[in-house]
């Protein structure tokens, strides 16, 4: 590994016009990925990085996150076979958010449930506008690419 070298964090001026990467992470040493398909533009998922899981994603060209849950790194598709391969880094204008556009290997999912993006399933709000009545959700993806169950238990 080569160790990529990110900048601290400089002026207002400097963040938003500079050529280097500053990038700002949260109180808990975060920052938000959204990944997109290189081909298509489709939202895959969103995920986390610190400051190591970046590094590591600019160093291996693969995408690494840090788990918030398991307080660990996670190098996508590492069980699955579904590495995500980045073929481009953007960061906003004041470097407190990522989008990575990656191309998926394996099966093409990304989505731990089965289907390509976590995106699945849309907002659908009540017509009548009743008082008291749930938001929903609807599928936009009607069929999963995989059963996870087949990827994450086997004996």
């Amino acid at each position: 590994m080569c160790n990529p070298q990110l900048s601290d964090r400089g002026d207002k001026e400097t963040v938003e016009n500079g050529t280097l990467l500053m990038p700002k992470f949260d109180s808990d040493g975060l920052i938000a990925a959204v990944v997109t398909d290189v081909a298509s533009g489709e939202v895959l998922m969103v995920g986390y990085m610190n400051e190591e899981a970046l590094k590591r994603t600019i160093d291996t060209g693969e995408a690494w996150y840090w788990s918030r849950s398991r307080k660990s790194f996670w190098k996508k598709g590492e069980t699955s076979g579904q590495v995500q391969t980045v073929h481009e880094i953007l960061t906003d204008c004041d470097q407190d958010a990522l989008v990575l556009k990656v191309s998926v290997e394996g099966n093409g999912a990304t989505c731990h449930v089965g289907y390509r993006s976590c995106f699945f399933r849309k907002v659908v709000t009540s017509r009548n506008g009743a008082l008291g009545v749930p938001v929903g959700l609807e599928p936009v993806e009607t069929e999963k690419v995989y059963d996870p169950a087949e990827v994450y238990n086997k004996d």
